[in-house]
């Protein structure tokens, strides 16, 4: 399998990921993660085991992100051997049927996927981290060598 092919198969599980939560199914989101998967959301709740993903989803989904849809964008995808993958990207929940632009995405994510014995990749640890535009901006006009490279 190629590089590419790879690539595409993180990717659609990626989309796998946003196809469950416009459905607001919390078992298909849940199912895409580890039995022992950690996740942490953007207000620092720390979930441990895919039981504990699905349940707390299955309230957000009834409550505050109730028809709720995700937007994503993959800003990088590293391969650490051939059964690790790190992806970063940025992303957002929204409602209607136009989602913000990536430049406009509140949360920056860090995804860590696994090749299970059973060939599957899933989610073996995801952190979503709130972005904060306006302290980011003062930051980089005060101390200008805080810029990253890529934004320089």
């Amino acid at each position: 399998m190629t590089a590419q092919d790879q690539r595409a198969e993180i990717t659609a599980i990626m989309n796998q990921l946003n196809d469950a939560w416009a459905r607001l199914d919390a078992d298909a989101y849940g199912a895409l993660f580890t039995e022992d998967a950690t996740y942490i959301t953007f207000v620092g709740t720390y979930y441990s085991g895919r039981t504990d993903i699905v349940e707390s989803h299955r309230t957000l989904f009834a409550k505050f992100l109730k028809n709720t849809k995700l937007a994503g964008e993959i800003i990088d995808i590293r391969f650490y051997g051939p059964d690790t993958v790190v992806v970063t990207g940025r992303g957002d929940t929204y409602k209607g049927s136009k989602p913000p632009k990536a430049s406009k995405m509140s949360k920056l994510q860090t995804t860590t996927f696994v090749r299970e014995a059973d060939g599957q990749w899933r989610i073996a640890a995801f952190h979503n981290t709130q972005r904060k535009p306006l302290m980011e901006a003062i930051s980089f006009k005060t101390a200008p060598g805080l810029i990253p490279a890529a934004q320089k």
